[in-house]
């Protein structure tokens, strides 16, 4: 593990009248202002640095055969997981990670770094491409891939629900006091409520949706077949509009803070600023890096390139 000597400055930020589609062979459409004012730190991760989970100043990073914890100075933490999977949560005190080659869910505490319990849960994609989430008082994950959520209570570390969802449903968000659940094969969004345990309302999506965010007034859905972020309102279960990003966004993250919903992208560039009211896209950040995840905090953005082994915090530049 090493530190790059230097930060790195925003690749040119374009700027233009936002382009609502576009074809597949034309390039992807420029960015309209106002854009953060960022500058990214790369630190060298050695392995497969992938999914992340920020806990306080520090974040947590899925890799080869365990989870790291990360600061901006260097690595603070590492856990063994046979193969962790998908992205976190941080609940209860606990880090909850999921484990593709057990189906289980690892209980991590956050101050000891030790394993605390696993979770016989399940998982619905072994594969990788999930979510693990946290609300209502409960961790959540999709289970099993003809179509189930379980619900895993952090008091007694047992799945004390299973929720009966769309096949194939793998990707998780919780907000607007629903957890809510996307379907890739079904190209669907279902509403869950948490008071019930039962989906109350479902949205029809694009191709391939994927990754989504609940935050910024919307839920927010990757279209990755379509290259486009579908923004859902979560009261009316209507899709409000759309933003095309590219030509595709497979793979990749999606968060929501400060004001705006931040885009992991796998082409073109490393991430995505997207205006919540108006959809326009703020900001085109970084070089193409391959995949990764991201995830926002006030201070600034993480992201993660597995394929460069490397993992950025993203921040505004130091006073002169």
């Amino acid at each position: 593990m090493a530190k790059r000597p230097a930060a790195r400055p925003l690749a040119t930020i374009m700027a233009s009248a936002l382009v609502v589609s576009c074809a597949a062979e034309e390039p992807p459409p420029p960015a309209v202002g106002p854009a953060p004012d960022l500058v990214e730190k790369a630190l060298d991760v050695p392995g497969f640095a992938d999914f992340l989970a920020v806990d306080g100043d520090t974040v947590w990073v899925t890799n080869g055969g365990r989870v790291e914890q990360w600061s901006t100075s260097g690595k603070v933490a590492s856990v063994p997981v046979p193969r962790p999977c998908g992205t976190m949560a941080i609940a209860e005190g606990s880090l909850w990670v999921a484990n593709c080659k057990g189906a289980e869910i690892y209980r991590i505490n956050l101050e000891t770094a030790q394993l605390e319990a696993k979770v016989a849960s399940g998982l619905a994609n072994p594969k990788g491409e999930t979510n693990v989430v946290a609300g209502a008082g409960s961790v959540w994950v999709a289970s099993d891939p003809a179509g189930a959520v379980a619900r895993i209570d952090p008091a007694t570390n047992a799945v004390i629900a299973t929720i009966a969802v769309a096949p194939e449903t793998w990707y998780l968000a919780y907000g607007f006091d629903a957890l809510w659940a996307v379907s890739s094969e079904g190209k669907v969004l279902q509403k869950i409520d948490p008071a019930t345990n039962a989906v109350t309302g479902t949205v029809a999506l694009g191709d391939t949706p994927g990754f989504l965010a609940a935050g910024e007034g919307a839920v927010w859905v990757q279209e990755q077949g379509d290259g486009t972020v579908a923004k859902v309102d979560p009261a009316g279960l209507t899709v409000a509009g759309r933003t095309k990003v590219g030509d595709n966004l497979k793979w990749g993250d999606i968060d929501t803070g400060g004001g705006a919903v931040w885009l992991r992208t796998t082409d073109d560039q490393t991430l995505v600023v997207i205006d919540p009211q108006t959809l326009a896209i703020r900001a085109r950040l970084g070089k193409a890096v391959g995949s990764g995840a991201l995830r926002w905090t006030p201070a600034g953005v993480w992201t993660s390139a597995h394929d460069n082994q490397t993992l950025s915090w993203w921040s505004a530049p130091a006073a002169r």
